[in-house]
């Protein structure tokens, strides 16, 4: 960058910059020396052209220098003009400062002369000042009792405690305590510290119980996670040390309130702001205390309405509460100003520093504690009588606006009305509803989701909704305190307390809040709401004795041990037993509903809570309503807590629902069911098939499917059992695995009934025979079957030569058993009724437990942490089933199938049965038939009575089945028999044809059975008999022309068979047989 860069030039002028730029810079330095350019001049060629350049750049640098003087003119004239005032200025300064001298001089002498008398006369001053102020103290605190009381009435209570202490300290200086007429002062500032105590302690009192004016809104705790209130508490730092919960952790960082104070309930001697007492600040404090309401104020008038509620005023963040609107300004009151916690935990806050302030912290924790558990009882009175007035009013119709927290009950309520109207509809003349109310155990209110349960849950939800608010309360005050006496002990104990030392911390600590901790109010809580589940469950807790306060105090007096935390010893647990004041009396028809647990004995005395407004039914099987709930509440509750106390929350009331259920409540289900699962399936009309005569198969269990009593009470104990397995999925693997129980206790003794009905009977020995069940798979009627899984059966893809080669096996095979015995066949029709109806109940059933393992929770395997190795075993062995319900539904589909099977065959055997009686006789009729044979007869009327008598039990589709092979036997058989006749005539060709016209007809008239099939069949029977009566040429053009509507067998048979009045060449079978080989 060149030096004379910057230089004033104006644009006209901008060739100069080139100029100057071509001169050297060396012209410019510091220390000019101009021997080097004489020097370059003389020895020069050019001597008088360097000279004349010379000259150039001494006329380009002055004309530069014009322009710079031209440009700053200006500015050195100012310049030199500002320099001449200055020193103006200055010459007139000295002059006054020497005129000063002289006169500071005389007012020395003049001063010097009155010396004494001035200091007296400030003296004076100073005293006079000093009464005046004491006079105005005087009036101030005579006037202080009266604000306190206007502080009181307005409820800034925060700031009447602030005047007491400042007064009363005010009181206590010198020159205040020999003044007498303040005696009375101090007499009433002495009683209104009382007043100010139990109003500042009631008011505390209502808010911990959300009955208060700036109580938090309802929230419900048994939403989604995480609509769980966030709402936050400001807790009193103690150097970090001291265990917060999760409200006070998310404010920790940035919020310290009433660090100033002391943590022994004692006020520390100065202002409420931290300065002390001196002078005009006294004045300025009283005055403040005296004067206008600040710029923050809203009265609490304004801000609540009639009933107590928060309505018009909206508070935002960084705003000063109404209850703090008269307040002197202070470390707390701007901590209180800066946080982001809700309204009520701000006014928690203020109460408690109030408390602190008044020095009567543990008074205020004794009485709390004294009235904890009355106020606790009281609130869940007033929930139950709210609630049963509620119920009340939605039953009596007025008021058309339900209240949504009822929904839950009329849902409920309605599934109870449809379960009634159950009652009425009648299947096939039988009333079900009685038979399935005598083998439950419980009545319908008291099933899973009966309106006993419905309502016990909805109640819970409700009072534990309300109990986990005032626990959060509870948990906000509590580590208040806490922190208040940890501040103590670290202002007496230099050294820093962590670990297990915070532990013994928390017996001194309960000294100084009087007994009054997180630990006592969880216990006491838990404990009421523990009696509460006790009166509904009708089981009597130890903790509910007359010493049950003396209880509560020594469980909350422990502290968890940090080698045996989860001990017995060590946490809060609560003992029980079953109340004798009940009565058992066993099942005896649908008029006795379950009794014992859910029915009042004759001396029990109706007291505790008052549940019985509200609870159709009190009972041990509540117990499943009410597990949900406790749950929730302890997640709740585990939430809430800081983390040294966060097992506390497990301890304590889940504890005893699980144990309650797992000692209790499943033994005495267990055995209930097992009773109603041996009456279900033990009673005679069990297994007793039961429909109208002329009623019609309907595949629906509500319009009248006739399944056996005994299964369809099976299925409605498993749905029931199945019911509390939802209701309490921890439990869900034993439940599930109870229900396989009797599901194979039912299969067994299905099993033996279905044996009863087919023992030592040929039809049942056969389809346990391989090439049997081969065959009848091929059979086109078996597609009706379902298979394992409840589908049809798909494997018959043959064409109709294959199915027609198989049945004709099939006809062969049973032929070939001829002569068939009466006694081999089940000829009692009830037990064919039986099968039929046994077939269609246990594919009922089967599609039913598909159904329940598809919606029944999955089990569920939760060890106790603290005793892995003890209840390892027995976890994996009772949450663990070896088998799943889908099995159990495979096996009763399978026997089902056997049953139509067995059925299947058995009308195949009763048609050989009967028609076995054409061989070895002779049909030589000497006249026309006019009515069947009487083996026809006996058959088609044995096959129309069959159907009738099974229609009402099995689908239409499954009767095909069952009578649909009784056509290809009859047509095989009536072929093949006539290779064993001796001989026919005429008339007895016609009476054979007469007999598969009667047969056709009994077919036809089965509704299910395909008539076309049926006609084809026994026409091909008629058509083979009609042949007989054909002249042997005639004969042979029919072979010719149907050479493959018979078999060869059966053509050679035509000629073997003696027929009056026919001639047969002694070469005819040879002919026959060229026939059938070309």
């Amino acid at each position: 960058m060149s030096i004379f860069d910057g230089l004033p030039i104006s644009a006209d002028r901008s060739y100069l910059k080139e100029e100057l730029s071509r001169v050297d810079e060396s012209w410019a330095a510091a220390r000019f020396d101009s021997l080097p350019h004489v020097v370059h001049i003389l020895t020069s060629k050019d001597r008088e052209g360097e000279v004349a350049s010379l000259k150039e750049q001494s006329e380009i640098i002055e004309e530069v220098v014009d322009e710079v003087v031209h440009a700053y003119h200006s500015g050195f004239n100012k310049a030199i003009q500002n320099y001449s005032q200055i020193l103006r200025l200055f010459s007139e300064s000295t002059e006054s400062i020497a005129v000063l001298k002289t006169d500071l001089e005389d007012a020395k002498k003049l001063l010097g002369s009155r010396n004494k008398q001035l200091h007296q006369l400030w003296y004076r001053s100073v005293t006079l000042r000093h009464i005046i102020s004491l006079l105005d103290q005087i009036e101030g605190i005579a006037k202080v009792p009266a604000r306190i009381e206007k502080l009181i009435s307005e409820k800034q209570f925060y700031a009447a405690v602030q005047l007491h202490a400042q007064s009363t300290l005010m009181l206590e200086r010198e020159g205040l305590q020999a003044v007498g007429a303040l005696q009375d002062v101090r007499s009433e500032l002495t009683k209104l510290r009382g007043v100010l105590f139990y109003k500042v302690l009631e008011d505390l009192h209502s808010h911990l119980y959300n009955m208060g004016e700036y109580s938090s809104a309802t929230t419900s705790i048994y939403q989604k996670d995480e609509d769980l209130p966030t709402t936050t508490t400001v807790a009193y730092s103690v150097n970090g040390s001291q265990s917060l919960s999760r409200r006070t952790r998310l404010l920790k960082g940035d919020n310290h309130i009433g660090a100033s104070g002391p943590g022994d309930g004692s006020y520390r001697p100065g202002s409420v702001d931290g300065s002390s007492f001196d002078g005009h600040d006294d004045e300025s404090a009283l005055e403040m205390l005296d004067g206008a309401a600040s710029d923050g104020y809203i009265s609490s008038k304004k801000a609540s309405g009639g009933d107590g509620t928060l309505k018009d005023v909206k508070f935002v963040s960084r705003q000063i509460p109404p209850w703090l609107a008269h307040s002197t300004p202070s470390e707390f009151i701007e901590a209180i100003k800066k946080s982001d916690a809700p309204l009520h935990v701000k006014y928690l806050q203020t109460m408690v520093e109030c408390l602190c302030i008044l020095g009567k912290v543990a008074a205020a924790g004794a009485i709390i504690c004294q009235r904890l558990r009355p106020t606790i009882r009281e609130v869940i009175t007033s929930k139950i009588k709210a609630h049963a007035a509620a119920v009340n009013l939605s039953r009596s119709g007025i008021g058309q606006p339900v209240r949504t927290a009822n929904s839950g009950l009329h849902y409920l309520k309605g599934q109870l009305e449809s379960y009634q109207s159950l009652k009425q509809k009648r299947q096939n003349g039988i009333v079900l509803a009685g038979t399935l109310l005598a083998v439950s155990p419980v009545s319908p209110v008291m099933a899973p989701k009966g309106a006993a349960q419905a309502a016990a849950k909805e109640l819970l939800d409700s009072i534990l909704d309300a109990i986990i608010r005032m626990l959060e309360n509870h948990v906000i005050v509590g580590e208040l305190l806490e922190t208040k006496s940890a501040q103590q002990s670290g202002m007496s104990t230099p050294k820093a307390m962590n670990g297990d030392s915070n532990w013994n911390l928390d017996s001194e600590a309960s000294q100084v809040t009087g007994g009054y901790s997180i630990v006592f109010s969880l216990t006491v809580l838990q404990s009421e709401c523990q009696q509460l589940i006790c009166e509904i469950l009708r089981a009597t807790p130890e903790a509910t004795s007359a010493d049950a306060a003396v209880q509560t105090a020594r469980l909350a007096s422990k502290v968890p041990n940090k080698d045996k935390r989860n001990g017995s010893e060590d946490s809060l647990t609560f003992a029980f037993r079953l109340t004798d004041a009940t009565i058992s009396i066993p099942n005896q028809g649908a008029d006795l509903f379950r009794q014992g647990w859910n029915r009042r004995g004759p001396n029990v005395v109706q007291e505790g809570y008052g549940t019985a407004a509200v609870l159709p039914e009190h009972g041990i099987y509540l117990a499943a309503s009410v597990y949900r709930p406790v749950l929730q509440f302890t997640d709740k509750v585990t939430s809430l807590l800081p983390p040294k106390y966060s097992q506390l929350g497990n301890d304590g009331l889940l504890t005893f629902v699980e144990n309650f259920l797992k000692d209790h409540f499943l033994p005495t289900m267990f055995v209930d069911y097992r009773k109603g699962v041996q009456q279900a399936i033990a009673s005679p009309a069990a297994f007793r098939p039961r429909a109208h005569p002329a009623s019609t198969y309907t595949p629906l269990i509500d319009s009248g499917r006739p399944v056996l009593q005994g299964l369809l009470a099976i299925d409605f104990l498993a749905k029931e059992v199945l019911g509390w397995a939802q209701a309490m999925p921890k439990y869900a693997g034993e439940l599930v695995k109870y229900v396989q129980t009797f599901l194979e206790r039912t299969y067994e003794r299905c099993r033996t009934a279905y044996m009863e009905a087919v023992l030592e009977k040929q039809s049942y020995m056969l389809i346990g025979r391989h090439d049997v069940e081969s065959l009848m798979r091929l059979d086109p009627a078996s597609s009706c079957l379902p298979n394992s899984s409840g589908q049809p059966i798909m494997e018959n893809n043959a064409s109709d030569a294959e199915t027609v080669e198989a049945e004709m096996e099939m006809s062969d095979l049973l032929l070939s058993l001829r002569p068939i015995k009466q006694e081999n066949l089940i000829r009692d029709n009830n037990k064919l009724i039986l099968l039929a109806s046994l077939s269609d109940s246990l594919e009922y059933v089967a599609e039913s437990i598909e159904r329940l393992g598809q919606a029944s929770p999955k089990p569920s395997i939760q060890a106790d942490p603290n005793h892995k190795d003890k209840n390892h075993h027995r976890t994996s062995s009772s949450s663990t089933p070896s088998r799943d319900l889908a099995s159990f539904a495979d096996e009763y589909r399978r026997l089902a199938i056997d049953c139509l099977k067995v059925l299947h065959v058995e009308m195949q055997l009763e048609t050989i049965f009967h028609l076995q009686e054409m061989t070895d006789r002779e049909y030589l009729e000497d006249q026309d038939a006019e009515e069947p044979d009487d083996f026809i007869i006996s058959l088609t009327a044995q096959i129309t009575r069959r159907d009738e008598e099974i229609a009402p039990f099995v689908a239409e589709v499954k009767r095909s089945y069952i009578f649909g092979g009784i056509c290809s036997v009859a047509a095989n058989a009536s072929i093949k028999a006539l290779a064993d006749m001796k001989s026919i005539n005429l008339f007895g060709v016609q009476q054979i044809c007469r007999n598969s016209i009667a047969l056709e007809q009994a077919l036809a008239a089965v509704p299910s059975i395909d008539s076309e099939s049926v006609r084809q069949r026994l026409d091909r029977v008629r058509t083979y008999y009609e042949l007989l009566n054909m002249p042997f040429e005639a004969l042979l053009a029919f072979i010719t022309e149907h050479e493959y509507l018979f078999t060869a067998a059966e053509y050679s048979n035509l000629l073997k068979v003696t027929v009056p009045g026919r001639v047969i060449p002694a070469d005819a079978e040879e002919r026959i047989s060229e026939i059938l080989t070309h």
